[in-house]
């Protein structure tokens, strides 16, 4: 898991960290950097403390999938991460 971020995110946002990239297909091919796909799952690194009304379902530490365009991309402290809402999390793993 990723060292702590000193990044918080208000309200009912969340920060992910993306799960790489699939290398190969269950058959055994290659696939090349330009042929791989956006992930669509990753483990929650940070997390706001949600709305007045609603609290967070998630927590630091979760594996999410997400949708393929959801989040705003953004480095940090030499990672890639994604922030989102927590309406764009589709499911929790």
């Amino acid at each position: 898991m990723a060292k702590k971020l000193n990044i918080t995110p208000l309200h009912d946002r969340v920060v992910v960290k993306p799960a790489p990239a699939e290398e190969k297909t269950a058959g055994g091919i290659i696939i090349p950097d330009t042929a791989k796909e956006k992930p669509q799952r990753g483990t929650i690194v940070a997390a706001g403390n949600g709305k007045k009304d609603e609290p967070m379902t998630v927590k630091v530490g979760d594996t999410v999938l997400y949708g393929k365009y959801a989040g705003t991309e953004l480095q940090l402290e030499g990672g890639d991460f994604l922030i989102m809402r927590e309406s764009d999390i589709l499911a929790i793993i």
